[in-house]
């Protein structure tokens, strides 16, 4: 295998880009596996985070959206109540009224 390219710049960054490997007999070289190797932690970091990122924003949108739905029901029971005692407050009335009603006819 033969190496070409500036050693000294490339061996005090610790980049292994700046190399070439040639070695007619491989295809995928054992130092060219360390660079893709080294190269692709990088990526594979910055995806770990992007994904955190993703996971905690959409706990955070679920907190959100549960929130707001036990606002909606705490809502809708409210509702449910006043209009229960509307409809027997309507009830009662309209029994008085039949009361009065029956009393006149008779």
């Amino acid at each position: 295998m033969a190496v070409t390219g500036d050693e000294t710049e490339a061996g005090t960054t610790g980049d292994m880009s700046a190399y070439q490997l040639h070695n007619p007999g491989s295809s995928l070289s054992q130092g060219m596996a360390m660079a893709v190797a080294h190269g692709s932690q990088q990526p594979t970091e910055d995806v770990s985070r992007k994904r955190e990122l993703r996971l905690m924003k959409n706990r955070e949108a679920a907190r959100e959206c549960r929130r707001k739905k036990k606002e909606y029901v705490k809502c809708l029971e409210n509702r449910v109540a006043v209009l229960e005692n509307q409809n027997k407050t309507l009830i009662e009335e309209l029994r008085a009224l039949k009361d009065i009603y029956r009393h006149k006819v008779e």
